[in-house]
Formats: C-alpha cells, sequence, structure tokens
C-alpha cells in the first residue's frame, strides 16, 4: 500500500513509499518541485498536448484562479524530463497539482476535490480564490 509523506529534506514534496522502497527521484529534482510549489498559491506540472491537463488549467480558469502552469514539455533545459519523472514516479500521472504548496493530486483527485466541495476552502486558504 502506498501513502503520502514529506521527505526528510523537510520539504513540502512528499515522496511515495511503498513497503521498503522509495520512489528514487533525485532529491535535487524534489527540492525544485517543492520550490516550485511553495512559490505559488497554485501550481500545475502539465504538458501542453494533454486533454486531461487542459481541462484541469480550464477548471482551474472558469473558478476564477490564475494557477501558475508549468509546461513540462517546453522546458528548454532537461529539467522538464527530470521533473516529470519524478512527478510520475510520486503519483503516476501528469497533471499533477499544488495547493498552497501542497500535494494535490492529479486529475482525478482534483475533481474528486472539486465534486466534494472540499477544493474551494483549499483555494480560499491558499489565497487564490476570494470568493
Amino acid at each position: 500500500m502506498s501513502t503520502y509523506q514529506t521527505n526528510s529534506r523537510g520539504s513540502n514534496f512528499p515522496t511515495i513509499r511503498n513497503n521498503a522502497s522509495s520512489s528514487g527521484s533525485d532529491p535535487a529534482v524534489e527540492d525544485r518541485i517543492g520550490r516550485l510549489a511553495a512559490a505559488n498559491a497554485v501550481v500545475i506540472f502539465s504538458i501542453s498536448t494533454c486533454s486531461m491537463c487542459h481541462a484541469v488549467k480550464k477548471l482551474f480558469r472558469n473558478m476564477g484562479v490564475n494557477p501558475m502552469v508549468y509546461e513540462l514539455d517546453q522546458d528548454p533545459t532537461r529539467s522538464g524530463k527530470e521533473i516529470e519523472r519524478a512527478l510520475i514516479g510520486l503519483i503516476g500521472a501528469i497533471p499533477v497539482v499544488f495547493i498552497g504548496g501542497k500535494l494535490v493530486g492529479d486529475t482525478d483527485r482534483v475533481m474528486a476535490c472539486h465534486i466534494s466541495g472540499t477544493l474551494v476552502p483549499l483555494l480560499k486558504d491558499a489565497g487564490a480564490l476570494w470568493l
């Protein structure tokens, strides 16, 4: 069974721990993701041609939220691919959404929060929504 845990470096970037193994991603990449996630109220790690990424970005924009979108496939350095590998190792899918520096998850998790009514309070607490 997988659980989310904050890593030992103290960043907001959680790692998945399966009984004896971890995500195995580079600590420097994890730290970069944590810094990016903490720098904005809402951060979406996306791939520009991904329809599920488009749906999540549109959901937030239709709610009046202006997320910071990091298009992994448009990063001119290798960082985009490294971050993509780390995020896929973390939750197994792209897009990945952070609100208030904390991992919310992929499309399914964001939509579940939206349907259950927990997304708006998360956005308000993060300062991304003022309704």
